[in-house]
């Protein structure tokens, strides 16, 4: 069942996004050469608390840490440890918080040090693929609308997006109604109306979209061990036109 929310709820939740959109980009600051994605983790969950609110992941369905930090083949929930980042790498960072009841979900990927340009084409054709899906929320639009101008913008550069992983409504609730995919046709799927609050999320492969569960069954990777990307804000569809809830 899809939840609308209300103009209360809306701020709510853009006061937890704007919790979240700080301490992501805090921990995007922190990534270079050297450190381990533990120290990632750490950091992301004691700023949370610092902050009054609540990791929302740890410890979600058994999942065992704040912060999922995704690198290089790793599509997305890669399980923060005693891993070390080195130069060339590309991190994904996706993380949650809870603030009085509210989520907000949100996902960027950086560089680490020095990349070769296909990968700095990667991180930036994901990036421009979530704006281009935000881009498309207005009332009366369509869910499929989203996810067409997201695979547009991927399979303009020869990339793919992932199909095994989408979206989703965001509120009271981490995973809510509607699924939104990152494919799909223009003039399809549900009307989007104000109220709407949904995380879009791309997840942008440099070679084919297939993937794969790791034996932690958390880690997705690509089947074909090209790199991937992810981008992610929380969306609420407004009578003036999408709002970025999960900005610092």
């Amino acid at each position: 069942m899809i939840r609308l929310k209300s103009a209360s709820d809306i701020e709510h939740l853009r006061v937890s996004g704007a919790k979240l959109g700080e301490v992501l980009h805090q921990i995007g600051e922190m990534v270079s050469p050297g450190v381990t994605t533990r120290e990632l983790d750490h950091a992301a969950e004691l700023r949370i608390r610092e902050l009054g609110a609540k990791p929302a992941f740890l410890h979600y369905s058994g999942y065992p840490a704040t912060l999922c930090v995704s690198i290089n083949e790793q599509v997305i929930h890669g399980i923060p440890g005693h891993r070390v980042l080195n130069s060339g790498d590309v991190v994904s960072l996706d993380l949650g918080l809870i603030y009085e009841g509210y989520y907000a979900d949100s996902a960027i990927t950086v560089a680490c040090g020095s990349v070769v340009p296909r990968d700095k084409e990667l991180i930036e054709t994901t990036r421009r693929s979530l704006y281009a899906g935000i881009d498309a929320v207005h009332v009366g639009a369509r869910l499929g609308d989203i996810g067409h101008a997201v695979q547009q913008v991927a399979e303009a550069q020869g990339m793919s997006v992932v199909r095994d992983y989408v979206g989703h409504g965001v509120g009271k609730e981490l995973h809510e109604d509607p699924e939104v995919p990152n494919y799909g046709r223009a003039g399809t799927g549900i009307t989007l109306k104000e109220g709407l609050v949904i995380a879009i999320e791309p997840m942008v492969n440099a070679g084919s979209s297939a993937v794969r569960v790791l034996n932690d069954d958390w880690t997705v990777v690509t089947v074909d061990g090209q790199k991937s990307a992810h981008f992610e804000h929380t969306i609420a569809v407004t009578a003036q036109g999408p709002v970025i809830l999960t900005q610092p």
